[in-house]
């Protein structure tokens, strides 16, 4: 009974140690604190150093875009430059105007061929029996016609001996009169028999022309731009069976901004380079301005012919056309155009000088060597080609693989 009591009065003594106990608990929480804090700092440290990877490789940084150039070397003369197409004026779709099986095909893409050259026979077999039996009643009918002339002749002659015997009163007038009235209608059966040889020469005529039409003749001098029809394919009137261009017609149509108009005139001088040869340059002179602007591209059609051009020049090769202020001379003809890359493009990456080229939504760094400055850039000896869309100040984070996306003009 006494350890019990004794128990319980010292379950009801006071601690007389609270600072101890209250000290023990700051000490707890400021190691949490202090944990708490090194774990905020360590993730915002990797979130800095993590966040621009995760960013290149999992979203699309937003990048301007440039161009590599071509500068001609009259570059102080140019007043204008626009982009177009090489047309040539004078092209002609051939078709057959009946309807057959081709059974020659004479040409190939690519011949040049003169006008009445042919193209094409067709199957002919049926119009050849058809025309051999329009000749048939064309003799037939000759043949008709002669017999009707001969009993004609035959009747006349006939009549008028009646004639001759009545006015000396040794026959009588009725005989002559019968004569007459037959002579009137072999008249008119000769006459009808003339009708049916003309009908039967205007069939053979038809015949013959469908006949010539089974061969398909070259309308112009041009050459084959497609693959023509071949033997066995059955054509149909006006379906084309090859395309020929003339090519003494080429010139390149290019689209003028209707505020830049004033700086084109009939007759003006132009330089053209073709995308497909970049290093040569041919001289131009414009021709012809369209009568109509384009309203929805705010544009018209300028056409401008070669004045000298071999046959590596093509329809629909796409072409660039400056307009110059002065003829170009055949020295300066002869120097080559420079490749310009702008200034901005060109970075390093471990000791190398490279451009990013955008590719189907991607980077590519590209190593590059750089020639003398040349304006706001250099120019490029080793490169991409003009025309390729670099990326513009790239990011130091930018890497080969990384989904970009162009940043608006905004």
């Amino acid at each position: 009974m006494n350890e019990r009591l004794a128990a319980e009065l010292a379950s009801l003594r006071i601690d007389r140690n609270p600072v101890q106990r209250s000290s023990s608990k700051v000490g707890f929480w400021a190691r949490v604190t202090f944990v708490i804090g090194l774990v905020v700092v360590a993730a915002g440290l990797g979130w800095r150093i993590a966040m621009p990877w995760v960013e290149s490789r999992v979203f699309k940084t937003e990048v301007s875009l440039t161009e590599i150039s071509l500068v001609s070397p009259v570059q102080a003369q140019i007043q204008l430059t626009s982009t177009g197409y090489v047309v040539a004026q004078v092209e002609v779709d051939v078709s057959s105007k009946t309807v057959g099986r081709l059974e020659r095909t004479l040409v190939r893409e690519g011949d040049r061929v003169r006008a009445g050259q042919v193209l094409f026979d067709l199957d002919a077999r049926d119009e050849r029996v058809s025309l051999a039996s329009a000749s048939a009643r064309v003799v037939a009918a000759r043949a008709r016609s002669s017999v009707a002339r001969a009993q004609l002749q035959e009747v006349v002659v006939q009549r008028d001996r009646e004639r001759r015997l009545v006015e000396t009163g040794a026959s009588a007038s009725a005989t002559a009169d019968d004569l007459g009235t037959k002579a009137s209608a072999l008249q008119e059966q000769v006459r009808a028999a003339d009708a049916d040889v003309l009908t039967a020469e205007a069939e053979v005529a038809e015949r013959q022309t469908s006949l010539a039409r089974a061969t398909i003749r070259a309308p112009i001098d041009g050459t084959v731009v497609t693959k023509p029809r071949q033997p066995g394919d059955v054509v149909t009137a006006g379906v084309a069976l090859l395309t020929l261009s003339d090519f003494s017609s080429i010139v390149v149509e290019a689209d003028v901004a209707e505020a830049r108009l004033r700086s084109v005139r009939r007759g003006g001088p132009c330089e053209i380079v073709l995308d497909a040869y970049p290093d040569k340059r041919w001289r131009g002179e414009v021709t012809d301005v369209s009568p109509k602007l384009n309203r929805a591209k705010a544009s018209a059609t300028v056409k401008v012919r070669f004045l000298e051009r071999d046959d590596t020049v093509l329809p629909e090769m796409a072409a660039r056309v400056s307009f110059l202020e002065s003829p170009l001379d055949l020295r300066s003809l002869a120097e080559p155009p420079k490749t310009i890359v702008p200034l901005s493009a060109v970075v390093d990456r471990a000791g190398t000088k490279v451009v990013f080229i955008v590719d189907s939504g991607r980077v590519r760094s590209v190593p590059i060597t750089l020639g003398n400055p040349f304006g706001g850039g250099y120019e490029l000896i080793v490169g991409p080609a003009p025309g390729t869309k670099v990326v513009s100040a790239p990011p130091v984070t930018l890497e080969d693989g990384q989904s970009v996306r162009e940043r608006s003009p905004g």
